[in-house]
């Protein structure tokens, strides 16, 4: 690793702050809200919304215009004239010319699961601030928090949908009935998806059964559902053994940063009972079943060996309302801090933001991702 040195920034200046419309499939969700807008406004900066890219949220072009943006006609003109792009998701193919040098880039972007995004950002000169991997003072992860909620949650609605015979499940009702046991869900991790989705299948009254190597974790959940849980520490046999027999797996390990561990083999496949269903909540990073394949809500599901996969990369998207009010919620003030301080100085001030800093001006300076790709991490500071 190599330290890159950090030129200063001058104390005061108005940033121009562009958002763009989301041009992933079926996505959504805006990087912005009017309120943002009008704190920034506020702040002395401007403020570039692309027409029509808060509709699918429920934000009118004219509820932003009355906060204090500027409406530009297309993506192209908002990614030529803004300092700094705030978006949800990562760049799509279309939009890699789109970045330049010294332009920020704040959003989620997932670098260990793609390479060629990885190298168009280096190529392009851009800084990349992924949310997902700035920190909290006890390393944990509040800008990817409420996504990992919404998601956790969604895991076992969208699971218990695909169970239906219709949806080309098994046809197994996830919370039973009275003289019929409910549906059996394993949920591998017990961290923030895994919590929320167990808090989920619980209250619909199914067997559940949440797997993790963390100790802490599982103790907790213990405590919090005093016995109406089982709690399982992970290994590989262990969860062949439980997947043979689970109606619903729900897969929501993380390693920050990194792609996700391939907890499910494909040989496991083939000891599950047919129509059971899989959900990979983990696809942005990979995925944790080694049949994952990244779908869209369109098309959400596709069949591996009679077993039902869930694999949707941008899961929150299906409820873009409530998915981008607390998206925002959590990402605003750090985006006006950047604004507000220079990227420069918050990168030499802050050690927690400096950890979201993933791309730097051609360098790749977040270390799981150097490691992921062969790359030399350049250290910020």
């Amino acid at each position: 690793m190599r330290r890159m040195k950090i030129p200063q920034q001058k104390e005061e200046y108005t940033m121009k702050i562009g958002c763009v419309k989301e041009i992933k499939p079926q996505e959504y969700r805006v990087g912005m809200t009017p309120g943002n807008v009008h704190d920034f406004a506020a702040h002395g900066h401007i403020v570039m919304i692309e027409a029509h890219a808060g509709e699918g949220s429920g934000f009118s072009d004219e509820a932003y215009r009355a906060a204090g943006a500027l409406i530009a006609a297309t993506a192209q003109e908002v990614w030529a004239q803004a300092d700094m792009i705030v978006k949800v998701k990562e760049p799509l193919e279309a939009e890699y010319p789109l970045m330049r040098d010294g332009q920020i880039l704040y959003t989620y972007l997932h670098l260990a699961a793609n390479r060629t995004l990885t190298e168009a950002m280096m190529q392009s000169g851009c800084i990349g601030v992924a949310y997902e991997t700035i920190e909290d003072t006890h390393g944990g992860l509040p800008l990817l928090k409420p996504m990992s909620e919404i998601a956790g949650r969604l895991s076992i609605q969208e699971g218990a949908k695909y169970l239906e015979k219709p949806f080309g499940g098994k046809g197994v009702l996830l919370g039973g009935v009275t003289g019929v046991k409910g549906a059996r869900v394993i949920i591998l991790g017990a961290w923030i998806v895994g919590a929320n989705a167990c808090k989920m299948a619980v209250g619909l009254g199914a067997d559940v059964t949440v797997m993790d190597v963390d100790l802490d974790k599982l103790r907790a959940l213990d405590a919090l559902y005093s016995g109406r849980i089982k709690t399982l520490y992970s290994t590989p046999s262990a969860i062949h053994a439980e997947v043979r027999t689970a109606d619903l797996v729900i897969g929501g390990v993380l390693i920050a940063g990194a792609s996700a561990p391939k907890l499910v083999k494909r040989e496991y496949l083939k000891d599950m009972i047919p129509g059971s269903v899989i959900v990979d909540v983990a696809v942005d990073q990979g995925g944790c079943f080694e049949t994952t394949k990244a779908t869209y809500h369109n098309d959400p599901v596709y069949e591996v060996d009679g077993i039902v996969h869930y694999c949707v990369a941008n899961m929150p998207g299906a409820v873009p309302r409530t998915s981008t009010l607390a998206l925002t919620n959590a990402t605003h003030a750090y985006g006006l801090k950047i604004a507000d301080q220079g990227i420069e100085a918050l990168i030499q001030t802050d050690p927690l933001f400096r950890k979201g800093v993933n791309i730097y001006r051609g360098a790749c300076s977040y270390d799981k991702v150097a490691q992921q790709f062969g790359l030399n991490c350049k250290v910020l500071g």
